[in-house]
Parts: C-alpha cells; structure tokens; sequence
C-alpha cells in the first residue's frame, strides 16, 4: 500500500497550521503530534470512546477516525481552545461538581458537551444523554457529568 503525503491546510484553535502528512492520517495524530496540542485524548482508536471529540466547524466528532483530508481548510477546536484561559462555563461547572476522577475521559466529555450547549441552551436531561452519548466514562460519573452541564447552561 502507498501512502501519498500532501501539504493540508486547517486552522486549529483560531490559528493556521499548513501540515504535510498523508491525507488518511487521523485528525487526533495531527493535533498531538504534529501540532503538539495533547489534551485531545487516545481512548480506543474506532471513535466509540469520545475522548478524542473536538469540533469540526463546530460539530463534535471523533478525531481518531476522521482523516485529517476531511479537516482541510475547516477550523478544529480543541479542548485547548474552548478556553486558553479555562474560564468557559462548562470548565466551572466541571470543577463545582467534581466531575473529574481519573480525568482521561473529560476532554472528550466537555467538548461534546460544549457543542451540546451551543445548540441548546437549557437542554433536558434527554437532550444531554442524546448528545453525551458514546462518551465513555470509565469512573462512571454521569450523573456529575449531566449536573455539571445543567450548570453550565445556567450560568
């Protein structure tokens, strides 16, 4: 099998990056390892964890299964970029509620749930197991994870 590389051009976290990687690399390996940024998170590979989600455009998706090809010219949001200065509402809430245990999960977990309150901003708990959902958290803190959220959106 060949590998073809190509010079991709995204912008991540509101700043340009021109990478020159094969085009069927995953989005998660750019961000850690050409990037550099690693609070985006390797949990299974296949996209069924959701430490990985970052926006596309404004949309979660699983960086370990999406081709950085498909992030050409398209802005990526990181964890690192939902707020340098960690003063997003959701970052609050998540330390109010004690969300975090082993914590591997949580990038995933607050960027989902960043889209989640972009689109809807008093959200039911329906609507937040909808939007949470396939984001494994192996400590089990679910319910600290949907509180936080409420939080957040009340903030």
């Amino acid at each position: 099998m060949r590998y073809i590389r190509a010079m991709i051009s995204l912008t991540v976290n509101g700043k340009p990056h021109n990478v020159d990687v094969t085009s069927d690399m995953p989005l998660l390996w750019v961000i850690r390892d050409v990037i550099g940024l690693t609070g985006t998170k390797f949990g299974c590979g296949i996209g069924q964890c959701g430490a990985c989600t970052v926006h596309l455009d404004g949309t979660p998706i699983r960086s370990c299964s999406t081709p950085v090809s498909l992030a050409a010219g398209k802005k990526v949001t990181t964890i690192e970029g939902l707020s340098p200065t960690a003063s997003h509402a959701l970052q609050h809430a998540w330390v109010a509620e004690q969300v975090p245990q082993c914590g591997y999960c949580q990038s995933g977990q607050l960027m989902s749930a960043a889209a989640l309150l972009a689109r809807i901003a008093r959200p039911t708990d329906a609507d937040i197991d909808r939007a949470m959902n396939g984001n494994i958290c192996r400590c089990g803190t679910y319910q600290r994870i949907r509180r936080a959220i409420h939080r957040a959106a009340r903030a």
